[in-house]
């Protein structure tokens, strides 16, 4: 059977308010970004949706990357009405797949709840996290 749901890493088909909307009021990584932000967050990276058979976007993650040795994986998010039916691994399928022609040594991500989901797929916890530094920078 036909699945009703389609996978794109078409940037132009971005509900970009949608996204937005998500992103700033339900994704606790992100709330309060502002639509100027995600914007230019979304124009200056690798995209990726699924849209259901009405062409509704269900499902959105991004990933930031030099496109040779590394990749970010972020903003991943699936809309909360439909939630448990497995988009998110059709979701994160489905940017491994577009990532994985470039050989990127490293793709890295954070999550504070979606460890098992990701796990599938060969993240793991840094064998040294004392490695990864952060600066955290005033917008």
């Amino acid at each position: 059977m036909r699945s009703p749901f389609r996978f794109s890493n078409d940037s132009s088909l971005i509900d970009r308010a949608r996204v937005h909307a998500w992103l700033s009021e339900d994704a606790y990584w992100a709330k309060g970004r502002s639509r100027e932000t995600q914007d230019a967050a979304i124009d200056a990276s690798r995209n990726y949706g699924i849209w259901d058979a009405d062409g509704e976007q269900v499902a959105y993650a991004r990933v930031v990357t030099d496109g040779v040795t590394f990749a970010w994986l972020c903003d991943v998010f699936v809309d909360p009405g439909i939630r448990g039916g497995g988009l998110g691994k059709t979701l994160i399928e489905g940017v491994l797949a577009d990532l994985e022609p470039l050989g990127l040594r490293r793709v890295m991500l954070a999550t504070a709840d979606a460890h098992g989901l990701y796990a599938r797929y060969g993240f793991a916890p840094a064998e040294d996290p004392n490695r990864f530094m952060i600066k955290q920078m005033t917008p």
